[in-house]
């Protein structure tokens, strides 16, 4: 089967994606790892082989099970009642009690046998409406049957993810408003594209995609590296990466100025790099460690330990020299290693500084937590004219200075600053209706085609230009009247 294709098989070691309900999480496929997603517990052992997108049950001791489809038991002429006036929710009207429910469980009776017990130990069931029976079996079922779907990820799953779980590391970039980005960006297979995100890498993930592996991107990051926790999210192939490359926006102004060099490259990334990655937030588990480890007080076992640290050091001294002289050796092999990866680094820098230098960017996309005015000003010198940029900002004040600022400098035409509205729907026969919650804001766009500034004149001797024209071309209409 094709990389990808319809029938793509989950693999050790793959990306995927689990799915319940409308609740997802990204996950690694490992065997003998524990996963605890929705309060269940499972390994994914039994899923690997498989179809992406099979839905499994999860049996005891945490093993998966692919789900038989079973035909949906309908009693003849179901039983209803012809509204719901009469039910009172006294929390009386189920036989079951807790501790019967967890028996059945512990008997491994299947989730779907429990919820049929549940309906026929309920004394209002049969007077509830048809609808509200409907509901009623479907909230049990969400409750008892423990039912996951593993899926392959894509922008639409990842993206839906992060809003949900953890709008707050992709700046409440709503999934329509990212749909929206690809498409104003033009972003197609073969273009070379500029992203500056904050998004923890899912904005590039999304173009990357809609690229598939033709064209080239050149990420532009602030701090120590780029963040792409998002983006190995993806599960994208190796090739994907050989025309990605990174530049730092610390950087920008020397290569636009022209006194580039690498010499002074920033502190070693990697570290900081690293603890981002940590904190991208999908492992929760790390992340609270993470904390742990951080608010620690000092306690006073810690303060004692002190004084002996003294006759620590005076032992070493007395210890074999060899120790040293390993300890040398292995310093200088890090010492070699350190360079070559700075040297790869410096390589690596110098390539996507000469891609920027010439200044024919097929697009431009900006989502970051940054004002978004200095970044495009300047990173707009990096794009071809009369190609797309997008920039995308949680809120709308600093996207209408951004466009009064462009509106001045001229270069660009076609601005545009908008905003989606989305609301989701309940289509279902003869109740088909809005949801009754609806998400407040998805950021707002500012989009526009770049064109060639012509750097002759200044802007604002060009429009008093115009202003003295007007008029005197009037006037030159009227002397012509024949008196």
């Amino acid at each position: 089967a094709m990389e990808g294709g319809p029938s793509a098989r989950i693999r050790e070691g793959d990306c995927a994606v689990l799915k319940r309900d409308e609740v997802f999480k990204a996950v690694s496929v490992l065997r003998r790892r524990k996963i605890i997603f929705e309060k269940q517990w499972f390994y994914l052992d039994n899923a690997i082989g498989h179809i992406y997108g099979t839905t499994f049950e999860v049996t005891s001791g945490g093993n998966l099970q692919p789900k038989q489809e079973v035909e949906e038991t309908t009693t003849e002429t179901k039983e209803a009642g012809t509204d719901n006036r009469n039910i009172v929710d006294d929390g009386k009207s189920q036989k079951l009690t807790h501790d019967d429910i967890k028996a059945l469980k512990d008997k491994g009776i299947k989730g779907q046998e429990i919820v049929q017990q549940l309906i026929e130990n309920s004394t209002t069931f049969r007077d509830k409406t048809e609808f509200a029976q409907d509901k009623y079996i479907k909230k049990k079922k969400k409750k008892y049957e423990a039912v996951i779907t593993i899926v392959k990820p894509s922008t639409r799953i990842l993206s839906t993810m992060y809003y949900a779980r953890e709008p707050g590391k992709i700046n409440h970039l709503r999934y329509d408003t990212l749909a929206q980005m690809l498409t104003l960006g033009n972003i197609h297979a073969g273009n070379k594209m500029i992203v500056m995100e904050t998004c923890s890498g899912l904005v590039l993930g999304a173009v990357m995609e809609r690229m598939g592996g033709y064209g080239s991107i050149i990420q532009m990051y602030p701090g120590g590296g780029p963040v792409r926790a998002a983006t190995s999210c993806f599960g994208f192939p190796k090739p994907f990466f050989d025309n990605l490359h990174e530049f730092p926006l610390s950087k920008v102004q020397s290569l636009l100025s022209g006194t580039f060099t690498t010499e002074t490259l920033p502190a070693d990334p990697e570290e900081n790099a690293l603890v981002e990655e940590e904190s991208n937030g999908l492992t929760e588990e790390k992340q609270t460690s993470l904390q742990e480890t951080e608010e620690e007080p000092t306690t006073e076992a810690a303060l004692e330990i002190n004084p002996t640290e003294e006759q620590d050091t005076m032992d070493i001294n007395a210890e074999d020299v060899e120790f040293k002289e390993n300890k040398e050796k292995e310093n200088k092999e890090n010492v070699r290693e350190k360079q070559i990866k700075q040297w790869e680094r410096r390589k690596k820098l110098l390539e996507a500084a000469a891609l920027l230098r010439e200044k024919n960017a097929d697009g431009l996309i900006v989502a970051s937590k940054f004002h978004p005015t200095p970044l495009l000003l300047s990173l707009l010198e990096f794009v071809a004219p009369s190609r797309p940029f997008v920039v995308y900002c949680q809120y709308k004040e600093p996207l209408l200075e951004c466009y009064t600022k462009l509106r001045e400098r001229g270069g660009v035409i076609n601005l545009k600053l908008s905003e989606t509205w989305l609301r989701n729907y309940q289509v279902l026969p003869d109740r088909s209706h809005p949801k009754l919650t609806m998400s407040g804001g998805g950021g707002y766009l500012l989009s526009g085609i770049t064109v060639i500034l012509d750097k002759g004149k200044s802007d604002s001797s060009n429009s008093e230009a115009l202003k003295m024209e007007e008029p005197s071309a009037k006037r030159c209409k009227l002397q012509d009247l024949p008196c």
